[in-house]
């Protein structure tokens, strides 16, 4: 076509979805299996599959909803979230799943030029958001080298040398990509920083439900926060595409501003996942806890598949799916050892450099029965002695 046809400068500078290429990878590594992707094993309820069998035929099915969401749906969200969530002053806008509720926060919130704040290891998918809605000032903050929670002291110099102050600053907790769960004083530390500064804190909680050890997850609500939750890895309802919004009810016109986004998006969530959503959270979050607790076992298991690393090389783990591991330091380029581990071990893992950690993994153990799982960790745990011992033999 020669050069008067041209790519959005926008969308070639984004990252490539590491996803995409781990599925490529999958493919070609015969017999390979995956703890890369962020899944869970279990399907939705099967009453509320049932359920949603007898709706196929119900025209209201076929036809866009409010863009908002379903009325019954939004109605039992914010019941939810009173009672679990402790949220009593937000409103609640059902999305296509969390990443696209990301999307439509920075578009609503966000201008091209802004600054926004992230921790590393950061969830790619909202980097990759911020660069593709021309967000290029991205300030990218530490963790603690032993716990990996965000540098709250690192986020109060940025909050006050930035000039003008960070738009919006965005935590996963539990994490995504380390399964770290950030502790409710460190949370409002951050949260009252963003607000001195004028600063939105965006807070994805998606494995809310994904908590260890006898952890207890909790919200904050102010008019300065935004929280994200999800349907996928709760109930089982990946490719359903169901996460909301829940955003300040006091803030003048942010309910217009979301709306106008979210029409140019999906117009509205999947209807017959709307109600599949609706009929899953009658089950209640006992339904999600008892499933929870199976992963346990996974955890351990990999855990055990990491020893060969070292005692220090492992983090997180005690929210979420995911565990954090440090490869030995001469493998700073964990794409190759990702590839290794893939064609000579057949096993896939996530490389940290996609979450701006290059020389670490990210390791899921939800996706698989603890049988398949077993099997999985077996071939990782021989790829790592293999790899500290005699490094990456082809």
């Amino acid at each position: 076509m020669g050069s008067k046809f041209k790519l959005a400068k926008r969308a070639l500078e984004t990252e490539m979805p590491v996803m995409v290429q781990i599925q490529e990878l999958i493919r070609g590594a015969k017999d390979a299996v995956s703890l890369a992707q962020g899944v869970v094993y279990w399907q939705p309820p099967k009453q509320a599959l049932d359920r949603v069998k007898e709706l196929v035929w119900e025209p209201s099915i076929s036809r866009y909803g409010a863009d908002e969401g379903i009325p019954e749906l939004r109605e039992a969200l914010i019941k939810k979230m009173r009672l679990e969530n402790k949220l009593h002053k937000s409103s609640v806008m059902v999305t296509a799943g969390a990443n696209q509720a990301f999307v439509n926060l920075v578009l609503t919130l966000c201008d091209a030029g802004d600054s926004v704040v992230m921790f590393a290891p950061y969830y790619f998918n909202a980097y990759m958001s911020f660069q593709m809605t021309g967000i290029t000032n991205i300030l990218v903050g530490p963790g603690d080298p032993k716990t990996l929670y965000p540098d709250a002291d690192w986020l109060e110099r940025t909050l006050l040398e930035t000039k003008p102050a960070p738009k919006l600053v965005t935590v996963v907790n539990p994490g995504n990509p380390t399964g770290t769960y950030i502790p409710e004083p460190l949370l409002k530390r951050i949260s009252d920083l963003c607000r001195d500064a004028g600063s939105w804190l965006v807070v994805d909680n998606t494995y809310e439900y994904f908590m260890y050890d006898g952890l207890k997850h909790t919200c904050l609500e102010a008019n300065h926060i935004v929280n994200i939750f999800s349907f996928s890895k709760a109930y089982g309802m990946m490719g359903w595409r169901v996460g909301y919004i829940a955003y300040p009810s006091e803030v003048d016109g942010f309910a217009a501003q979301l709306l106008k986004v979210q029409d140019n998006i999906p117009i509205c969530a999947s209807i017959i996942s709307q109600h599949l959503a609706l009929y899953s959270l009658e089950m209640g979050p006992e339904w999600v806890t008892e499933r929870v607790k199976d992963l346990v076992k996974n955890r351990e298991i990999v855990l055990e598949a990491l020893s060969p690393l070292g005692e220090d090389a492992v983090r997180g783990g005690e929210g979420a799916i995911y565990l954090w591991a440090k490869l030995p330091e001469k493998y700073v380029d964990d794409f190759k050892v990702v590839h290794w581990l893939a064609h000579r071990h057949g096993v896939v893992v996530i490389p940290g450099t996609s979450c701006g950690c290059p020389g670490n993994l990210r390791i899921s153990f939800g996706g698989l029965i603890e049988s398949d799982c077993k099997d999985a960790a077996e071939r990782l745990k021989r790829g790592f002695e293999e790899l500290v011992r005699d490094g990456m033999v082809v």
